[in-house]
């Protein structure tokens, strides 16, 4: 039985990065690059390019989304390990209430392909972005391509850590359980603390109306 789950593992997994091996068998050095975070309320949203060789394949990777979070725990380490190149870029709430989400999720992924070694970037979506080599969108990326899967599990590591982070900076607002996303808890704990000034100031009009600027500074911080 775990033979057969292994067999069939390793066979989503071929599947997985069959777009990528038909590139490599080109000669090409190319990245995967996938972001985490555009729907939250508050934080960064972060993005990573990825440099995956092609051997050894990854037994696990998979859209981030998919998977647990001490499976994308996991994961990262062994991806930060094998990858010929892992960068990471963030946008900050006053880039992405000052730019708005997409452009900032742009800005965030050119910050991740800075220093890259390759010419051709695969990126998770349909929006073209700017970086310094040949671009393809991949709708679904994260779950067609190796790279991007791998990039969206770094993405998305770095952003629940800072998350964590965040979360014993500014108590009360749950940050560890909810990274940000607009739960009913995190929603109570807004109205009931004001935003931090991590919070997307954009993102919250429709929430907290006037009461947005009204407790800006009232919010708990630790350090």
């Amino acid at each position: 039985m775990a033979e057969s789950t292994r067999r069939t593992a390793g066979q989503k997994l071929a599947e997985l990065a069959r777009m990528d091996q038909e590139i490599w068998e080109t000669g090409t050095v190319f990245a995967g690059i996938d972001e985490a975070g555009r729907g939250p309320l508050c934080g960064p949203v972060a993005a990573a390019c990825v440099v995956m060789p092609p051997q050894p394949l990854l037994l696990g990777v998979d859209d981030s989304k998919k998977l647990s979070e001490a499976r994308r725990e996991i994961l990262y380490e062994r991806i930060m390990q094998t990858a010929l190149f892992a960068g990471v870029g963030l946008a900050g709430a006053e880039e992405i209430d000052r730019l708005n989400i997409l452009q900032a999720t742009k800005l965030a992924m050119a910050r991740a392909a800075q220093g890259a070694p390759c010419a051709l970037f695969l990126v998770d979506g349909n929006q073209p972005v700017v970086l310094p080599g040949e671009v393809r969108c991949a709708v679904g990326g994260d779950a067609r391509c190796y790279s991007i899967a791998a990039a969206s599990i770094v993405a998305k590591v770095t952003r629940d850590r800072l998350l964590r982070r965040m979360d014993a900076e500014y108590p009360g607002y749950g940050f560890a359980r909810h990274k940000g996303y607009g739960t009913a808890a995190h929603l109570a704990a807004l109205r009931a603390l004001g935003p931090t000034p991590q919070h997307r100031r954009s993102f919250l009009g429709h929430i907290l109306g006037e009461e947005t600027h009204a407790k800006t500074d009232q919010s708990p911080r630790r350090g």
